[in-house]
């Protein structure tokens, strides 16, 4: 699952042509037959095979002539990637403006033409293109590399010497019989020793030289190290790739991610939905420059480096160097023509704006490390105004206004974020050297909570403002800093009716009167009260005292200490730090929001970035803070089993919302392999006990005191981990998009539900073959398949799903497996508009819509990552993140405390086992009553809890965050950023080029 990025694509495809050229001319080259080739072709052949994997511009010419006079025809998968490496230079408008690479590019296409690229016709395609995981690509290039030696070449077959042969071989024909045998032998069989060949362990046989101490074989080259060694125009050409495909991204995903702002604010998108898919964008530009640049260390890697590449160091002079095209290509992928072209706003798509404003909010920090602007940035930045019209300024005047809004807000963030240590210095006396302090997430001070959502940013940022006047940081600045920063103003300026179009320039229409960026986090927290069992807030002060009830119930006034103890942190941390903060009413020897003049908690009104990212990581410790309170307390576990057997036995009539959704949305952790009992209820409850208490009761409460123990210097996150869950070890999409650092592609396919659209997407990249008597694909047996299996899924649905295939048809999915109807319709909009879905409700995904097996363009990826989080946070389909944890733990606690009333007041034979005659069930006295009912034995028993199920009847609903769940099965009428900027949102017919 990963973004297709034209540099890294450049640097694939060149490194497996290089390895088809290198293995292939190595075989030539082995048979003698250059001679004929250099007088033909006046070219110098290399005076031996190749053993490094690394050729120059004017090596590849040469072997390219020197292949096409032996091979003929040349395989469409070798040309596809040749035709590619050619098409993933810079345009034409860059090749002009940097003309010191023209020559590299024209050595690439005589190369490309010398084996017949000329002549090629893309559209035949070959059905045996390499795409798949790097293991695949390299088995199928072995494959036409061998067929070349066998089918093109002459050579003799591999293992048809006699001894004589193998004793009088020349010592450099060993790699071509190596490279003869199959990749897959190869892997399996251990390399003989080198300089031993055939059958020469045999006594009374010569005995070969040895060979050179660390003499190098091509096989030891693996496949991405193939390369074109550079000269100083290929640097610089691939230097250019990689920055004109990193700016080229981050326009794209910038005008994507206003579009989930606007979402968010027009159109209802979850705040806490549009951060998460925005700190993918984040992460994607943070991961493509980090790949990219490896190659070219030394400061490379800044932005500052990078624009000054772009424009030459003039931005002013750059504008009108770069034009936005768009283009209606046709079906064939060979013609298009132009819809519309505009020059591109430099400063505004390159985000020098942001930039700028970063940098002189750095500087000026710096100059006093106060925390207060200095009299020459005060005079520019003071009198803010909120409500100022956007609708009637000029572009200039809108420029500005955000550049006072931004370092406003920046001053804040950084006030708040180092106010720990400023005040240890100030009121304590401690003797901090702020420019040495550790500030990011990993350090000493993140115990220390003064900020949710962004503070790995905010550290970055806190950590440069904190440097001393005169240091450099423009050098620590990256792309990634920047785009966060363009992210985090834009948020509010959409909510304004602002937006930048990279055809249209500045948009402006009417504020989104409604919306407030407080919006889902205040229903998140409920401060107020305002509906009641919906906030976190409230629930924590019930559940609470309900802790102390039954720690008295148990005569254990420790019971639960440790529950208690991280809840109240939580919700001091919650009530103080998130939505609003003690800022707000003043820190001592703190200065004051910039914003008092109209919001003193302007740092988060006037965010919706923010109060969405904080949200994010408030839903993810709720659930993470649930899920450990489900694992030690009996009552969830006991109370669902105990639903289950009541329904089934017919005591319940209906079941109870609540406890079915709950079985349904968490069966595999209360249920053994996921399927409520119908029978042995007994039984089936003792397994997943015991498999809670693998060593007994006492064992885990020695655990649960360690831990609390330990917990002194660990954040929540870590404190809380799932995985050291027994059986509650679930994570939502939030959860499980934070453990892979918002990496899509390092997400353990265990993370991935089956009910998820990634699961679709991830099970289409699983390593197929093909049964060549029957015709029947297999899929490898990973752990995604062996989960789809257990859902009823067999290997022709997954073809069917694979999005390898040419129709994905939703229809064909089993019962038990159905998503929602028009699923990827849902996921990518723009499939129904650009003619992609067929008569039949399926979705013909084409060649060009995907481009290589396992790679989505980036909107695509984004587009279906919202999806997956609006089904978590708030769709009807599996919302985990929607539902109040702590709310549902205190209502299951007032059930078992009515049904205890009710029991002991009767004097029932199974309440007095359980709570006065099993002294070894005294920490457990409600798991043994659940047990003891489970057995189905006490009619009087079952009867009482039936009526008390009966009489507390609630949905799932009576305790989710929201007011509403987002019905997802329903398209009609959603307003999403696809309708709202229709114009930037291209289909798979049409692109844009700069």
């Amino acid at each position: 699952m990963t973004a297709r990025n034209v540099y890294l694509a450049y640097k694939r495809d060149t490194s497996q042509l290089l390895y088809w050229i290198i293995w292939t001319s190595n075989g030539i080259i082995k048979s003698g037959q250059t001679e004929t080739a250099v007088a033909d072709y006046e070219i110098e052949a290399p005076a031996a095979v190749n053993t490094t994997g690394e050729l120059t511009v004017a090596n590849l010419v040469a072997l390219s002539r020197l292949i096409a006079k032996h091979i003929n025809p040349i395989p469409a998968t070798i040309l596809a990637l040749f035709s590619s490496v050619v098409s993933e230079n810079p345009d034409p408008a860059i090749e002009k403006s940097n003309s010191t690479h023209k020559h590299f590019i024209d050595a690439l296409i005589k190369a490309f033409h010398a084996l017949g690229g000329k002549d090629w016709n893309p559209n035949a395609e070959s059905k045996d293109s390499p795409d798949g995981d790097a293991a695949h690509v390299k088995e199928e290039l072995d494959r036409l590399v061998l067929q070349n030696q066998f089918g093109g070449l002459g050579l003799r077959q591999i293992g048809a010497e006699d001894e004589e042969d193998s004793d009088n071989e020349d010592e450099g024909e060993e790699p071509t019989r190596q490279a003869a045998a199959s990749s897959s032998q190869r892997r399996r069989q251990p390399r003989a020793s080198k300089g031993k060949k055939g059958k020469r362990g045999k006594k009374g046989k010569k005995q070969p030289k040895p060979a050179p101490v660390n003499q190098p074989t091509l096989e030891d080259v693996p496949l991405e190290s193939y390369r074109i060694i550079q000269d100083t125009d290929g640097i610089i050409t691939d230097y250019l790739v990689a920055v004109y495909a990193l700016v080229k991204e981050w326009i794209d995903l910038r005008t994507y991610v206003q579009g989930l702002w606007r979402d968010c604010a027009y159109g209802g998108l979850n705040s806490a939905v549009a951060a998460a898919v925005s700190n993918l964008a984040i992460a994607m530009v943070q991961r493509t420059a980090s790949a990219m640049f490896v190659d070219f260390p030394g400061g490379h890697d800044t932005y500052e480096t990078i624009m000054n590449t772009i424009t030459r160091g003039n931005p002013e002079q750059a504008q009108g160097m770069f034009s936005i095209a768009l283009l209606n290509v046709a079906p064939c992928g060979q013609h298009a023509h132009k819809v519309r072209e505009t020059a591109v706003d430099v400063k505004e798509q390159f985000m020098i704006y942001a930039y700028r404003d970063l940098i002189d909010f750095l500087e000026d920090f710096q100059k006093t490390r106060s925390g207060k602007p200095t009299k020459r940035l005060l005079a520019e930045l003071r009198d803010w105004d909120p409500r100022f019209n956007l609708q009637r300024a000029t572009n200039e005047k809108r420029v500005r206004w955000r550049r006072v809004y931004t370092i406003n807000w920046l001053y804040d963030l950084v006030n708040v974020f180092s106010s720990i240590v400023v005040q240890r210095n100030t009121t304590k006396g401690e003797n901090h050297v702020l420019e040495k302090v550790d500030w990011s997430p990993s350090g000493p001070w993140d115990m220390h909570r003064r900020l949710f959502g962004l503070n790995e940013f905010a550290g970055v940022i806190t950590s440069l403002a904190f440097q001393k006047q005169g240091t450099d940081i423009r050098k620590h600045v990256l792309p990634h800093h920047v785009f966060q920063l363009q992210c985090i103003v834009d948020s509010l300026m959409v909510s304004r009716g602002w937006s930048i179009s990279p055809f249209k320039g500045h948009i402006v229409t009417q504020p989104a009167q409604s919306f407030r960026p407080r919006r889902d986090v205040d229903l998140f927290l409920d401060r107020k009260v305002e509906r009641e069992g919906h906030g976190f807030l409230h629930g924590f002060k019930v559940l609470n005292q309900l802790f102390d009830k039954d720690a008295d119930l148990h005569r254990d006034p420790g019971r639960h200490d440790y529950h208690h103890a991280f809840l109240e942190s939580l919700q001091y941390d919650f009530c103080n730090w998130l939505g609003e903060s003690k800022y707000m009413y003043g820190l001592n020897t703190i200065p004051p929001s910039r914003f008092s003049n109209t919001n003193a908690n302007g740092l988060w009104e006037y965010s919706p970035f923010l109060c969405g990212a904080g949200l994010v990581e408030g839903l993810e410790l709720s659930f993470i803070a649930g899920m450990r309170l489900w694992e030690q307390m009996p009552e969830p576990l006991s109370l669902v089993h105990l639903h289950n057997m009541l329904v089934k036995k017919g005591y319940l009539k209906k079941p109870v919302g609540l406890y079915a959704t709950l079985s349904q949305l968490l069966g595999q952790h209360f249920f053994h392999g996921a399927k409520p009992p119908s029978t042995n209820f007994a039984e089936a409850f003792t397994a997943q006990v015991q498999a809670l208490f693998p060593r007994g009761a006492r064992h885990e409460r020695l655990r649960v005191h360690n831990q609390a123990a330990a917990a002194h210097g660990l954040d929540f996150h870590q404190l809380l981990h799932p995985d050291q869950n027994r059986l509650f070890n679930a994570k939502s999409a939030l959860v499980a998009y934070h453990h892979a650092k918002y990496n899509l592609a390092a997400m353990p396919d265990a993370d991935i539900h089956v009910t998820s659209p990634f699961f679709m997407v991830r099970l289409s990249q699983t390593n197929k073959t093909v049964d060549p008597v029957t015709g029947e694909t297999r899929f490898e047996e990973t752990n995604l398949v062996k989960r789809a299996r257990a859902e009823g899924m067999d290997d022709k649905t997954f073809e069917c799903a694979s999005l390898s295939t040419e129709v994905f048809q939703p229809a064909s999915w089993p019962s038990s497996f159905q998503p929602p109807q028009n699923l990827l319709a849902q996921a990518l909009p723009q499939a129904g508009k650009a003619g992609w879905m067929d008569a039949a409700g399926g979705y013909t995904l084409n060649a060009t819509s995907w481009r290589k097996q396992g790679e989505l363009d980036a909107r695509d990826l984004l587009e279906i990552a919202k999806l997956d989080l609006r089904m978590d946070v708030s769709g009807d389909l599996r919302p985990l993140s929607s539902l109040n944890y702590v709310w549902v733990t205190a209502v299951m606690m007032m059930l078992f405390m009515m049904i205890e009333d009710e029991l002991k007041e009767l004097r029932n034979p199974l309440y007095v086992d359980a709570y006065e005659q099993s002294p070894a069930w005294a920490k457990n006295k409600r798991g043994r009553l659940a047990l003891l009912a489970l057995e189905g034995q006490d009619e009087e028993c079952l009867h009482v809890m039936a009526a008390r199920f009966d009489a507390a009847r609630l949905g799932f609903m009576s305790h989710i965050y929201w007011k509403d769940l987002d019905h997802l099965a329903d398209t009609k009428g959603k307003a999403t950023h696809a309708a709202n900027m229709q114009e930037d949102v291209l289909g798979p017919d049409a692109c844009s080029v700069m």
